[in-house]
């Protein structure tokens, strides 16, 4: 099932891919088409849900014409295979594509070619990973190969009352595995949003009911739970003569009594850690990853272990732009192609402080001793949030064989390019067809699809910035009732501080902001409340200079600082400033004068 194209540097391969997990979708290098409603295919359908098995003359003659088979099935058969083999090598694939094989036809596939039996591989590694992050993040991956409408445009009764059901069921134990290792990890809060789209799209699935449940209940809303209790309850009397199992009377006895569903019903748990200070942590686990695909692509090709020893990669940009998912998206993708365990080092306490360089040397040293012997030893190390390059510990930027190096900070670390090689990603905010695409994955594609004009909206208003748009899916996940178009009217009056969640401090636009203010110099943090409020959204060093009433000598040092402290954009004659951060600077409390 492949085809190669020979380029200038030698033979690329090239496979035919499919996706059967949402609309059937057949792509080959850049080109993706959506296959039409027809027999060919059903046939290709009925193929790829077999992958690598035979499947009968009969069994197609089902799917494809159910009861009403033409008086020569065989002959319309042999005509749909025809029809999709010269699709097939319209893209250059050979006919052996579809094998013909004694009493039917069989399609190989693997994990390259098609999603079903890349999903199916993912869980299966996910059942074999030690680490509890390792087993979710494998899962995560694995559920984010489904789409909306799987079997949407194969028309065929007998493959989506027979087959389909099967493959949803597959899907919601994947969900249900991840969401366990979620609370058992203390993660409540990431498991609320999937587990409130997936209840409601599947509202008789008692066992995503009653984790939605626990998942609320811990979080302190129990009235909540008690309510999705009380909801699939009467779905499931309602709709099937049956009360719900064990399993929910007992959590619901549990949250009466205020007890705690096999732990306390306190808050998220903190992870524990290595070192009792703060060490190395257990490597986190992304929600569904959108966006980013040239930054995630260019990153890991200088992780590549054949350009040589160890890389050094700075992601910079403005706290809630997403340098740490893009750091922990790219180790995990790292670590599937081969590399060993990605460790995340910490750079700053909890408390904002920054830690000394002996410190973060200490716990690479711990990590270094707990990486097993005979596996992969090359793996990536993500130092995250270091606010100065004497942070980082000396050892940590040598070009040795068993490591690359992501650093994510606040400030643009221009000196590590002279002093280590580095190089430097600058993030900014995401498009629009990216931002509406994490809303969208958020959201899930029936709430996103019903109000696409409120959905650019709300991205806008959001200023594209992915905390910004996470918060705001968060909110709307947890309001089912609640249409996009409420959330863009509720947002309009104060969005910048009502971009936030009321159960979790971190997921505040402001609390971001200002905590990355207070660890600036004043003069600095003045000077950009000053241009925020008084510059113009584009603005020249003199604009900037007449804003902040000082001459183009003194000027030019603060927006230099600025721009290094990804409060300012720096572009051919001009500076620019994130609307968000604008609209923060004008909200900010420090009067300008």
């Amino acid at each position: 099932m492949t085809s190669e194209i020979v380029t200038e540097g030698g033979r690329q391969d090239r496979r035919l891919r499919f996706r059967i997990l949402g609309p059937l979708t057949m792509a080959h290098g850049a080109d993706s088409v959506v296959l039409p409603p027809s027999k060919p295919t059903i046939l290709l359908a009925a193929l790829l849900l077999n992958a690598n098995k035979v499947v009968t003359v009969e069994a197609l003659w089902q799917a494809i014409w159910n009861d009403e088979r033409p008086a020569a099935a065989r002959a319309a058969l042999q005509t749909c295979v025809l029809r999709l083999r010269q699709l097939f090598t319209k893209y250059g694939i050979s006919n052996s594509a579809i094998e013909t094989v004694p009493g039917g036809y069989r399609m190989v596939a693997d994990a390259r070619t098609l999603d079903l039996v890349h999903f199916r591989e993912l869980v299966r590694h996910a059942a074999e990973a030690h680490e509890p992050a390792a087993r979710l993040d494998l899962l995560d991956e694995a559920l984010a190969l489904w789409h909306d409408a799987p079997l949407a445009n194969v028309p065929s009764d007998v493959l989506r009352t027979g087959v389909l059901p099967g493959l949803v069921e597959e899907r919601l134990r994947t969900i249900e595995r991840a969401t366990d290792i979620r609370l058992a990890c203390g993660q409540v809060g990431a498991a609320l949003p999937g587990l409130w789209r997936v209840s409601r799209e599947h509202p008789g699935h008692e066992g995503i009911s009653k984790r939605l449940a626990e998942s609320l209940y811990r979080t302190g809303r129990q009235a909540d739970a008690l309510a999705e209790i009380r909801r699939i309850r009467s779905y499931l009397r309602t709709e099937l003569g049956v009360d719900p199992g064990t399993a929910v009377e007992q959590l619901e006895i549990a949250i009466l009594r205020g007890e705690g569903p096999g732990q306390p019903p306190a808050g998220p748990r903190t992870p524990v850690r290595a070192d009792s200070r703060y060490g190395v942590e257990p490597f986190p686990t992304t929600s569904r990853f959108t966006g980013r695909a040239d930054v995630s692509a260019a990153i890991l090709a200088a992780l590549d272990p054949d350009r040589g020893p160890g890389t050094a990669i700075v992601v910079t940009g403005p706290p809630g732009i997403g340098k740490t998912a893009v750091a922990v998206h790219v180790a995990r993708l790292a670590q599937r192609r081969g590399a060993g365990t990605p460790s995340l080092l910490r750079a700053t306490d909890p408390d904002g402080l920054p830690r000394a360089a002996g410190q973060i040397a200490a716990d690479l040293h711990a990590r270094r001793a707990r990486v097993p012997t005979g596996g992969p030893q090359r793996a990536v190390i993500v130092l995250d949030d270091v606010r100065e390059i004497q942070q980082i510990p000396a050892d940590l930027l040598c070009c040795v064989p068993d490591r690359s190096v992501i650093v994510t900070s606040r400030m643009s670390l221009a000196g590590l390019v002279v002093r280590s090689g580095a190089q430097v990603h600058r993030l900014d905010v995401l498009d629009q067809e990216e931002s509406v695409a994490l809303l969208g994955s958020l959201l899930g594609a029936d709430r996103a699809d019903a109000e696409p004009a409120a959905l650019r909206a709300l991205a806008t208003a959001c200023g594209h910035f992915p905390l910004a748009l996470r918060i705001a899916g968060a909110r709307l996940l947890t309001r089912p009732k609640m249409q996009v178009s409420d959330v863009v009217a509720w947002l309009a009056p104060d969005r910048i501080d009502r971009l936030a969640l009321p159960d979790d401090p971190q997921m505040s636009v402001v609390q971001r902001f200002r905590g990355w203010l207070d660890r600036l110099d004043p003069a600095l943090v003045d000077a950009f409340v000053r241009l925020g409020s008084a510059a113009p959204p584009v603005f020249t060093a003199a604009d900037g200079a007449a804003a902040l009433r000082t001459t183009a000598a003194d000027a030019e040092p603060l927006l230099d600082q600025l721009v290094d402290a990804n409060l300012l954009e720096e572009g051919s004659g001009h500076y620019t400033m994130h609307e968000l951060l604008r609209v923060f600077a004008r909200g900010c409390a420090r009067p300008v004068s």
